[in-house]
């Protein structure tokens, strides 16, 4: 496979950083790495162009990025942070003339079947989304010449999908990882992982939970992401953590 080049489009968790109404020091900080949009990234070679999740900032992280073409979108889980900007990929269609690429486990082709019913209907009206929605399990497929290997992870009791593209592995929304699906992402070059805040949550790896997984994985090189308010200042974090692990930002570009 050929390098990869990784654009974290948001790295907030479902509230966004800064929250409505929040006045604590990480919301009115005045550091541009305190201010996340949902959690999404782009994942491009030199021949394919994929974003994972399409949440409520989908438009604006595409008109950032001014992003042109897209093949396809990947989608981790239904809740609405990761799949309430899909609408937006009708601009996509406008411009190509050609239907975009879902990939979602079952629960997510269900979510999206009901939230985007119209799209879907026998009674279709000029300017509507137009989706080629393919259902994933647990084998590898193929976007262009990128090869994608499913992870399920748990969400609490929700299974989540992540995703291992060559060296590189990208999970969010996970507090569980069964040992099976640990070893897909051994050997990987750089670990993207939720790390929401320094306390325990019920359906989201903390700050220390997050840092165990990547250790014990003896990956060189992680992300942290899906991050909320309550972590705390980007540049405290930040000088906290392990060589090798990092917290992620909104604009960060990684090449593997």
């Amino acid at each position: 496979m050929s390098s990869l080049r990784v654009t974290f489009l948001g790295t907030g968790t479902s509230s966004g950083v800064p929250m409505i109404a929040c006045e604590c020091s990480v919301c009115e900080s005045p550091d541009p790495r305190d201010s996340r949009l949902r959690s999404s990234v782009m994942v491009e070679s030199a021949t394919t162009r994929i974003v994972i999740d399409t949440g409520p900032d989908f438009r604006a992280q595409m008109l950032g990025t001014r992003t042109r073409h897209l093949d396809a979108v990947l989608f981790t889980h239904p809740h609405k942070d990761h799949i309430a900007g899909l609408d937006d990929v009708r601009a996509f269609n406008f411009f190509s003339q050609m239907p975009m690429k879902l990939y979602a486990n079952y629960l997510t082709e269900e979510a999206i079947r009901r939230d985007y019913y119209y799209a879907f209907s026998s009674d279709r009206y000029p300017g509507i989304p137009e989706l080629d929605l393919h259902v994933i399990d647990s084998e590898p497929f193929w976007v262009g010449d990128l090869q994608i290997t499913p992870i399920e992870v748990w969400h609490l009791k929700m299974p989540v999908t992540g995703f291992r593209i060559g060296d590189f592995t990208y999970i969010t929304d996970a507090n569980r990882i069964e040992e099976t699906e640990l070893e897909k992402i051994r050997g990987s070059k750089w670990l993207v992982l939720n790390a929401l805040r320094k306390e325990k949550h019920i359906s989201h790896f903390n700050l220390e939970e997050a840092v165990s997984v990547v250790r014990s994985l003896e990956i060189p090189n992680a992300c942290l992401t899906h991050i909320s308010h309550q972590l705390g200042l980007h540049e405290t974090v930040s000088s906290e953590l392990p060589a090798g692990i990092q917290l992620a930002y909104d604009g960060l570009v990684i090449s593997i």
